[in-house]
Parts: C-alpha cells; structure tokens; sequence
C-alpha cells in the first residue's frame, strides 16, 4: 500500500508563537531526529550549580554565628561560648547539619526546573556536585570565621576545642537533599500533557 503524495508547503509554526518543541533538549531535531541540545540550557545548569556552590560561603558564615563556641546566637548560653566545652561539641555540629539540610532543600528545588522543563541528568549531577562543593565551602568558611574572630583556645587536650566539624558525614547532607528534593519534586511534578489535557 502506497501513502497519498503531499502537496503544498509543510505547516510552520506562525511568527512569535512557541515552538512544538521546546528549546530545552525535548523535542527531536528535524534533521536526524535527535534531541536538540541548546547553549543557552547548559549556561543556565552551571549558572545554578556555581550559585549554589557559592552559598556555602554564607552558611559558613551562618554556622559560625549561630553554632557554641562560635558567636553563639542560637542558645545564648555563654557557657557554650567556649569550645572547652564539650557539651558545646554536639550541638554544634548539630547546628551544621540543620543548615546544610534547610540549602540542600533550597538547591534542590532551584534545580529541580518546572513541570515544563524537568532536569535532565546532568541538571541532576550538577547539582550535587555543587551541593558537595557548598558544603565544604561552608566547613571552611565556619573553621576560618572561628580562627579569625573567635577567642584563643588551647587546642592540646582536644582539636575540638576550636571551631570545627566533629563528625565528617554532616558534609553529606547537602548534597543528600539535594539530590531527594529533585526526586521528590520529579515524582509528585504533573507533567505538563499539552492544550486539552
């Protein structure tokens, strides 16, 4: 069986109305039907990963001022000022670990696109990638805050007794929420089926 000859000019789309396929990697290229990669798409996938890469400097900063034997904002107690102690040692990472979750959230949900524009798998990578990097930005970031503006310490007892990280896992969590707010959010997301749907 033979198809029906065509005649006329394929329909285009009219001027200044949307594309069938969106410039974001989901649509086929009409020439070797593969998806259509756009510049402008990465640019903005390492945009959000150097912007979220570059908040761990001001969660640093936040850990210090909120953390005993930082500034200690949160409690208050001036008996957890010093990092002598150690009832000060847990809370403290404790503080870090809330902060790195409340960014991972945050990050996870920057990049977690739109139902029009779902993250491809290199958004996803991206990402937690930069979570990881924010994570140890902020680590760095606490421990020079607490050598620059903290009081002396005697550190020969302990290491702990400077502003520090106890527990080296805490570092995971943002990249950990980041990556599970993007699941979540692909999950519970209604895909977008079109006009009519």
């Amino acid at each position: 069986m033979t198809q029906p000859a065509v005649h006329g000019q394929v329909p285009q789309d009219p001027p200044g109305a949307t594309s069938r396929f969106p410039l974001t990697g989901s649509g086929p290229d009409a020439a070797s039907g593969q998806p259509v990669h756009v510049a402008g798409v990465r640019a903005t996938s390492w945009r959000k990963a150097a912007v979220i890469a570059a908040a761990g400097i001001p969660v640093g900063l936040l850990w210090w001022l909120l953390a005993p034997s930082g500034l200690n904002l949160l409690s208050g107690n001036p008996e957890l000022r010093s990092g002598g102690n150690t009832e000060g040692w847990l809370p403290r990472d404790l503080v870090l670990a809330g902060l790195f979750l409340l960014a991972g959230c945050i990050s996870g949900a920057v990049a977690s696109g739109s139902k029009h524009n779902p993250p491809f798998g290199r958004d996803v990578v991206l990402a937690v990638g930069a979570g990881a990097l924010g994570a140890l930005a902020a680590w760095g970031t606490g421990v020079v805050c607490g050598l620059w503006w903290g009081a002396p310490e005697d550190t020969s007892a302990s290491a702990s007794i400077a502003f520090s990280l106890r527990s080296f896992a805490v570092l995971a969590i943002w990249p950990a929420a980041t990556a599970l707010t993007i699941f979540l959010n692909t999950v519970f997301t209604t895909p977008d089926t079109g006009p009519g749907a």
